[in-house]
């Protein structure tokens, strides 16, 4: 299914996926229980879904593109249970913890093989790969910390500038495509 699309439309389809990822955050904004099934589900599906439309593009890095891929599937996974966890009362409670004690780790663990997989396949300009790579060991610092108990509003700052990375990277993606180099 994949594989007839160009590098325009597998671009553009990325970079929508991307986006779509982040609204899992709705529940959490909204509180509304069917929306928040629905968009946990569909950001689940949007993270395995990117992976595989990244295949051909990182295939000749294929150990990292394994591991990539299998970072993004256990993510993708843990979404779409914590938004089935939402239908439950008695389950509730556990999509936070999914979220904040375990999903975080293969986010950061996918967003590290993702840039590294950009930055070696020069899909899009190195400084995209770079900002990304950099911001990703900054929530992997601030992850650490909180680790030891250590909750401090100003850390979570450093969360922004990944966000901004991936919405940057994701409406690069849908208006530019990839470089011309792949």
């Amino acid at each position: 299914m994949f594989s007839t699309l160009t590098d325009k439309q597998r671009a553009t389809a990325t970079g929508t996926l991307i986006l779509l990822a982040y609204s899992m955050l709705t529940y959490t904004i909204t509180g509304s229980k069917p929306l928040g099934v629905i968009t946990d589900i569909a950001s689940g599906l949007a993270v395995i879904g990117i992976p595989l439309l990244m295949w051909p593009i990182f295939r000749p890095h294929k150990a990292l593109n394994i591991a990539y891929m299998a970072a993004r599937f256990a993510e993708g996974v843990l979404m779409i249970i914590g938004g089935i966890f939402i239908l439950s009362p008695a389950l509730e409670p556990y999509r936070n913890g999914i979220y904040e004690h375990i999903h975080i780790y293969f986010f950061i663990t996918g967003a590290l093989f993702f840039y590294a997989l950009l930055y070696r396949t020069r899909a899009v300009p190195r400084f995209i790969s770079v900002w990304g790579g950099l911001a990703t060991l900054a929530l992997l610092l601030v992850t650490m910390i909180k680790l030891f108990g250590v909750q401090y509003a100003p850390l979570d700052a450093l969360v922004i500038p990944l966000v901004l990375n991936e919405v940057f990277l994701a409406v690069w993606l849908m208006v530019k495509g990839f470089s011309e180099t792949v």
